[in-house]
């Protein structure tokens, strides 16, 4: 029974990841149609589209009222892509170069939005620290707060994108076209949809199967499942020597995942667990975020040698996941 539903959440992974590829694809050519600028693409529609599939899990968990696996999905995620993804980009391209100034400021504004889950999910200590009662975890009240940091920063975004001096994407896509790429894109996102269901459905049951919480299974495996859009995409620009649209793509899906992934999720079912892995798991995360900013900031480029090192803190942050839960496989 274990094979098969390992064997069903690969497939669904899969899918899922095909899927988004197809509606990343969909929206580049309905962004042409509309000569969006390549900073919006990589800055916006880039990484809210890579990070569909971690937002489609989101909405499903907290449509089954399992918020906590949306909760360690988008914390998984964030850890991933700051240090496996990024690190396999850094490794294969040999060195990624941040040559735009509104890119490391966005680096820092990343730091901060991706405490902000953080600060809001044990504030209850604060509350009970003055004898008032309060749940411990992510109310809708904070979900409406993340979305509306998420907004606040997508507003910066365009402002920012008048100042930028990047050329626009100059594909000539007819009306015809762009209304075929638009039913491609809905069809896509129905299947993005359906799979993120059948992910949820299929991790829950290998969590089961092998008594790990359902937090630690978004930590550990549906956060890598859905961060394969952000490598294949990251990956694709670097070589193509965008490393700009590449790192506002990766920004993007780190403050994607700790506002809207987690505002959705709280506002459908208000996302309570255990404080005590929440808190291991997100203050790896801040230090992660912490670490990659230093990285970025130092000669404002990423070298082989610290892909290198954020690949090994991947590792380490597994090793350590798993021995603190006492996982045994």
């Amino acid at each position: 029974m274990i094979l098969l539903n390992i064997l069903f959440f690969i497939i669904s992974c899969a899918v899922l990841v095909k899927s988004a590829d197809f509606l990343l694809k969909s929206l580049i050519k309905i962004s042409s149609f509309l000569k969006v600028h390549e900073f919006t693409i990589g800055f916006i529609l880039m990484s809210v589209s890579t990070s569909l599939p971690e937002l489609s899990v989101g909405i499903i968990s907290g449509i089954n009222k399992e918020p906590s696996l949306a909760l360690g999905t988008a914390i998984g995620s964030i850890i991933i892509n700051l240090t496996l993804v990024i690190g396999i980009v850094t490794l294969l391209a040999r060195k990624i170069k941040i040559r735009s100034s509104i890119v490391r400021k966005d680096l820092v504004y990343m730091v901060m939005i991706a405490a902000s889950p953080v600060i809001l999910m044990v504030d209850h200590l604060v509350w009970n620290f003055f004898g008032i009662d309060a749940v411990p975890g992510l109310s809708r009240v904070d979900g409406i707060t993340l979305l509306m940091i998420f907004a606040l920063y997508m507003l910066n975004i365009l402002v920012q994108e008048k100042k930028v001096h990047s050329k626009a994407n100059k594909d000539r896509i007819s009306k015809k076209e762009v209304f075929k790429h638009i039913l491609f894109f809905l069809g896509s996102l129905v299947l993005l949809l359906i799979s993120a269901q059948y992910t949820v459905e299929y991790a829950g049951n290998i969590s089961l199967d092998l008594g790990i919480s359902r937090l630690m299974m978004g930590l550990l495996i549906v956060a890598l499942g859905t961060s394969l859009p952000e490598l294949v995409f990251q990956l694709n620009a670097v070589m193509r020597h965008y490393e700009d649209m590449a790192i506002g793509d990766l920004i993007g899906s780190v403050i994607n995942n700790a506002t809207l992934v987690l505002g959705v999720t709280a506002i459908i079912h208000p996302i309570t667990g255990n404080l005590a892995m929440f808190i291991s798991s997100s203050l790896f995360m801040m230090i992660v975020t912490f670490i990659f900013l230093t990285f970025a900031e130092s000669g404002k480029e990423l070298t082989w040698r610290e892909g290198m090192s954020l690949i090994f803190l991947y590792l380490f942050f597994i090793m350590g996941e798993l021995f603190l839960r006492n996982v045994k496989f």
